[in-house]
C-alpha cells in the first residue's frame, strides 16, 4: 500500500480507453509521472472489433495522431483488418464523406476552397476500429513508461490542497491531479460531486450480428419506417432504433427480443435463427456542469455523452485529451500562466455542447412522425447542394473547429496547416516533441531574437515552405493550434501577447 503522506504521481488517470491512454501519452511526453487505473481486467471486447467498433476519425483527430507519430501505425494496423460489410455506404459508386441522420453527403459535392488557410491535399475522415486504436495507444503508453493497473477502478477520492487520494480495490494511491476518463457513468465525476445535466433518451438503439433464415428478406442500407429506423448490411449486421424513451437500454437482448424489434421496426416477417452479438445504446445527451473541480478534471465520455450518430464521440474525447495534456503538464512544471488550465474547460465545454446539439438535431429528423419526415426531405435537398454538402462536411469532419484566442486573424485558434518546408520537413513532424513551435518563414532576425527568450518552451524552426499562405511566421501551441499568425511584416507585439496567455509572463521584445 502506498504511504498516504507521499505523492508518487503527478497525474492519476481513471480509464484506459482511447482518451485516457492518449492523455497519459501526452503527459509522459512532457515528463510527468502518470498512473492509469482501469476497472476492467481484460481490455479486449468483441464490441471493439469489427463491425461495431468501426469509428470515423475527424480532421482534428487525424492531425493530432500525425503530430504524435501515431497515424502511420494506426492506418497500417487498421488496413490489416477486413472492412466490415456493415459499412454499406462503401458499396456505392460515389465516395461518401459522411452523413447527418443518415442523409449522406459526397466528396464530389464538397468545395474545400471555401475553407480559409487550408493547404491543397486530401481531406476527410479515415476509419479505424476501436481495438486497433486502443492497441496503438497502449503500445505508445508502454513505450513512454506509463504505469497501467487493470482490474483497479476508482472507488472513492478525497482532495487536499496539494493532491488527490484515490481509493481502489488494491489500496490507496495519491497523485497531484486526477483526471476522470472513465466513461459516461464516471465514478470520478460522481464522487467529485460534479453535476451531469442534459436531455433524457427518446429511443433505444440496437446493434446486432445475427443469422437470418432469409438474408434477402431485408434490403441493404438505411431505412426509415413508421416505427423507427434500421440499417442492414448482408448477411446479418443490423442497427436499429425504437422510440421507447430508452426503456430497453442496458438490457441484455436475446434472440427473441432482437427478432421482435426487427419485425416491429422493419414491418417485415423476418426470422432471426441465431444471435451472435448484440448491444444497446441511446440518444441520452448529458454534459458535466464543470470540467474541473479543484484537482479533479474530466475528459471524454466522463465529461459528455450523446448518441453515436455520426461518430463524433471518440473524436470529441481525443480532442479533450490533446487540449488538456499540454496545459496540465505545463501547470505541473510551473511554467504556465495561472489561468492556463482553466482554458481547458473554456475551450472544450462549448465544443462538447455543440456536438450534443448536433446529435439532438439528428434525432429530431429520425422521429417516426410526418413533421420529421418533412423536415428530413428539406435537409436532404440542402445537403444535395454544393454549399450544403460543404457545410455538413465542415461540421462532421471538424474543419470548423476554432477556439476564441482573442485574435481576429482567421487562422488563430484553428489547427495549423501542415506546411511542407523545402528541406522535406512537415509541420506535423516538427510538433512530435510535444513542445510549441515558432515556425519562421525566411529566418527573420527579429523572430530569432524573440525565440531565444522561449528556449526550452518553444522550438524555433526556420525554413521556406512550398506555400506561405500569405504568412511570415506562426506560433503553434503543443496541441497544433495556432496561437499567433504573422503577416508581412510580422507583428511582434501580438506574438508577445500570445505568449502571455500561454506562459503568464510578459516577454521582453528584442
Amino acid at each position: 500500500m502506498q504511504n498516504p503522506d507521499t505523492i508518487p504521481y503527478d497525474v492519476i488517470i481513471a480509464g484506459a480507453g482511447p482518451v485516457g491512454l492518449f492523455l497519459a501519452c501526452e503527459l509522459r511526453l512532457a515528463g510527468c509521472s502518470v498512473l492509469v487505473l482501469e476497472k476492467t481486467q481484460d481490455p479486449h471486447s468483441p464490441l471493439k472489433g469489427l463491425p461495431f467498433g468501426l469509428r470515423g476519425l475527424s480532421v482534428p483527430t487525424i492531425g493530432s495522431l500525425d503530430r504524435r507519430d501515431l497515424l502511420d501505425d494506426l492506418t497500417r494496423r487498421a488496413a490489416g483488418r477486413d472492412t466490415p460489410a456493415a459499412a454499406h455506404w462503401m458499396q456505392q459508386q460515389r465516395r461518401p464523406g459522411g452523413h447527418f441522420a443518415g442523409i449522406q453527403f459526397f466528396h464530389d459535392q464538397i468545395d474545400s476552397a471555401q475553407w480559409p488557410y487550408r493547404l491543397p491535399g486530401p481531406i476527410g475522415s479515415i476509419a479505424a476500429d476501436m481495438a486497433s486504436i486502443e492497441a496503438v495507444l497502449a503500445m505508445r503508453a508502454a513505450t513512454l513508461g506509463v504505469e497501467i493497473r487493470r482490474g483497479c477502478g476508482v472507488e472513492a477520492l478525497a482532495q487536499s490542497d496539494d493532491g488527490v487520494t484515490v481509493a481502489t480495490a488494491g489500496g490507496m494511491v495519491r497523485g497531484r491531479w486526477l483526471v476522470g476518463c472513465d466513461g459516461g457513468r464516471s465514478m470520478v465525476r460522481k464522487t467529485a460531486g460534479i453535476g451531469f445535466a442534459g436531455t433524457d433518451p427518446e429511443f433505444t438503439g440496437y446493434s446486432a450480428l445475427v443469422e437470418l433464415a432469409d438474408p434477402a428478406a431485408l434490403t441493404p442500407g438505411r431505412h426509415y419506417t413508421a416505427s423507427g429506423m434500421y440499417t442492414y448490411a448482408a448477411p446479418g449486421t443490423i442497427a436499429m432504433v425504437d422510440f421507447d424513451r430508452g426503456a430497453a437500454h442496458r438490457s441484455e437482448p436475446d434472440r427473441g427480443h432482437i427478432e421482435a424489434m426487427l419485425r416491429k421496426i422493419s414491418g417485415l416477417d423476418v426470422n432471426v435463427t441465431a444471435l451472435q452479438l448484440a448491444t444497446t445504446w441511446t440518444d441520452r445527451a448529458h454534459q458535466a456542469t464543470c470540467y474541473r473541480k479543484r484537482r479533479v478534471l474530466l475528459a471524454g465520455d466522463a465529461a459528455h455523452i450523446h448518441s453515436p450518430l455520426g461518430g463524433q464521440g471518440l473524436n470529441l474525447g481525443l480532442g479533450d485529451a490533446m487540449n488538456l495534456g499540454w496545459k496540465l503538464a505545463a501547470t505541473i512544471r510551473g511554467n504556465a500562466s495561472a489561468g492556463l488550465l482553466d482554458t481547458y474547460a473554456a475551450e472544450r465545454q462549448p465544443v462538447g455542447a455543440q456536438i450534443l446539439d448536433w446529435s439532438r438535431a439528428q434525432v429530431a429528423l429520425m422521429r417516426p412522425s410526418r413533421s420529421s419526415r418533412a423536415l428530413k426531405a428539406i435537409i436532404r435537398d440542402l445537403i444535395d447542394t454544393r454549399d450544403g454538402a460543404t457545410y455538413f462536411a465542415e461540421r462532421v469532419w471538424g474543419v470548423s473547429l476554432r477556439y476564441d484566442l482573442g485574435d481576429a486573424h482567421p487562422l488563430v485558434g484553428r489547427s495549423a496547416p501542415d506546411f511542407a518546408l523545402a528541406d522535406g520537413r512537415r509541420l506535423g513532424e516538427l510538433l512530435r516533441t510535444g513542445r510549441g513551435l515558432l515556425l519562421d518563414f525566411g529566418a527573420q532576425p527579429s523572430l530569432q531574437a524573440l525565440a531565444r527568450r522561449w528556449i526550452g518552451r518553444i522550438d524555433h524552426v526556420a525554413g521556406e515552405p512550398e506555400d506561405r499562405l500569405g504568412l511570415s511566421a506562426l506560433l503553434v501551441r503543443p496541441d497544433g493550434i495556432v496561437a499567433w499568425a504573422g503577416g508581412e511584416p510580422p507583428d511582434l507585439d501580438e506574438a508577445a501577447r500570445a505568449t502571455v496567455r500561454w506562459f503568464g509572463e510578459p516577454v521582453r521584445l528584442p
